[in-house]
């Protein structure tokens, strides 16, 4: 070897070490937490395999956090429907605390968390992390009004009927950045509704140099080819909802290199818009194909979600810190139905798995949802767990993680899955749990594997204005074949009467007063 390439040599290894021993110097680890939009248990190859050989498409990323952390295969979102669940995510509390107990659907609602309420960006900074947003937010944004900059358009749904209201939407004025998120790229409710917009630090973000404001209608999404379109609304003129995933994902990889080597360690919370309709997949990521390469559009983007988390992964890969990093994976609710998604499920592909129902069902299809944790030297490659979680307990893990803890009357909901995680004898999470269903309004009520699914007054939509509709148990009817349903049955009225009790009871002492604070 010539002296200069053996000086080279020596170089190489001496940054190397450098740079190795800065990305382990935090004593906290880097923390990402990737929230995919209806992704059912099916959707994962992994998760699939465990009820069946018919794999349609694999996910071999994903499988691969899978290998090399804990599977827990009784996970659940907090509600069947996204904006719900992330309100639940974002705070530790479940749904029905909120006093918008039943969602946020508009993008230019306000937001329905408390000025100073505990969310998983507040959380973290208070950790001395460097926090950071990607993806769909979904839980409320404030734009300023045209004829007023400092005042916030206060929608009251005209914008459904009018889509040209008075609002300015080229910055957000109440959003990521002020529940506690140091970065921001936000789409403020998703691909799927207006504004058809992303936003870097609350500032639009232009898919184009030329791009203008322009009412975003069926027509224009007709002419970009895709599946399913919402209402017109305000948006870039160069809006194109397949772009988006490659700019979420080049943006996150972006940032982990920036912050891989700081002083202080980073949490990313990446709400990824696959796999949302519209379908509308990019033709590769990553220099990956991607668009036609499964049976169906919604693969595609499946495809896509998987690819994205490849990026990351290899990401932190390459700047040495994916052993000090750990990664929480999970969906907002369950997958996609065969009357969203026809073309996947004539394939042989079942996004639910072995559950019945899907995205907006009271039943297991439509809340179970694949959780996988990886935390290098801290938890044990390729185990699994049984025991009931929720999506809402990542707060309390993250405190766990982090060391914190959390006051009283604060991510009430939110259990530690840390002595889980860490294989700890006897380490348990809940035995009673709640989740929300769907826009029928349904809440469901588990005590140990029997599970009663409650009808809330649609009219009225008070929790307390309910009855019992249906009662199963999973613990020898997971999939809640209907002959099994003992809601009419004589011999199980005393436990329907004991969980509706208990439902009532919860509701009635644990509504939102106003509290949660810091």
């Amino acid at each position: 070897m010539k002296f200069n390439e053996i000086i080279s040599s020596v170089v190489c290894i001496i940054l190397a070490f450098g740079f190795s021993a800065k990305a382990q110097k935090n004593d906290k680890p880097n923390v990402i937490v990737v929230l995919a939009d209806d992704l059912g248990t099916g959707d994962i190859s992994h998760y699939r395999r465990l009820h069946s050989n018919k794999i349609i498409l694999e996910t071999p990323h994903i499988d691969q956090l899978a290998n090399e952390g804990m599977i827990f295969t009784n996970a659940h979102s907090p509600a069947a429907l996204c904006a719900t669940s992330r309100y639940a995510i974002m705070t530790g509390n479940s749904c029905y605390r909120s006093k918008e107990g039943w969602g946020v659907w508009g993008g230019y609602s306000k937001s329905v968390i408390q000025d100073e309420q505990l969310t998983l960006g507040r959380l973290m900074k208070q950790a001395n992390y460097n926090t950071a947003f990607f993806g769909k937010w979904h839980i409320g944004t404030s734009f300023p009004r045209k004829d007023n900059s400092e005042v916030s358009f206060i929608s009251n749904r005209q914008e459904k009927k009018n889509p040209r209201v008075p609002i300015d939407i080229t910055k957000i004025l109440y959003g990521p950045k002020q529940l506690g998120f140091d970065y921001s790229l936000s789409l403020p409710a998703g691909i799927q509704n207006m504004p058809y917009a992303i936003y870097e630090n609350h500032e639009w973000l232009k898919m184009r140099d030329n791009s203008t404001i322009r009412v975003i209608d069926k027509e224009y999404m007709d002419n970009l080819g895709t599946d399913h379109f919402n209402k017109p609304g305000y948006g870039d003129s160069n809006w194109n909802p397949s772009e988006i995933g490659p700019i979420l994902a080049n943006k996150a990889v972006d940032y982990i290199a920036k912050n891989a080597h700081n002083e202080e360690p980073f949490f990313m919370y990446y709400c990824s818009q696959a796999v949302h309709t519209p379908h509308d997949p990019p033709t590769e990521i990553n220099g990956i194909k991607i668009k036609g390469t499964t049976p169906s559009k919604h693969l595609d983007m499946v495809k896509e979600l998987d690819e994205q988390v490849g990026m990351l992964i290899n990401e932190l890969k390459q700047q040495g810190i994916y052993e000090n990093t750990v990664i929480i994976f999970t969906s907002d609710n369950g997958g996609l139905g065969s009357d969203i998604v026809p073309e996947s499920y004539k394939s042989g592909h079942q996004s639910s798995d072995l559950y019945r129902g899907s995205k907006n069902s009271p039943y297991e299809g439509g809340h179970r949802v694949p959780f996988i944790v990886v935390w290098p030297n801290k938890v044990k490659k390729n185990t699994s767990s049984n025991e009931p979680i929720i999506g809402l307990d990542i707060m309390a893990t993250l405190a766990g993680i982090t060391k914190q803890k959390i006051k009283e009357n604060v991510a009430q909901d939110s259990h530690n899955l840390v002595p889980v995680l860490k294989d700890k004898k006897r380490a348990k999470t809940r035995d009673v749990f709640f989740v929300q269903g769907g826009a029928n309004k349904e809440f469901i009520i588990n005590d140990k594997g029997w599970k009663l699914i409650i009808q809330v007054n649609k009219k009225s939509m008070k929790f307390e204005d309910s009855k019992p509709i249906a009662l199963f148990n999973l613990n020898d009817n997971v999939t809640e074949v209907e002959n099994k349903n003992y809601i009419n049955n004589p011999d199980y009225q005393n436990k329907v009467s004991e969980l509706y009790t208990k439902y009532k009871e919860t509701i009635r002492s644990e509504i939102f007063t106003g509290n949660h604070k810091l």
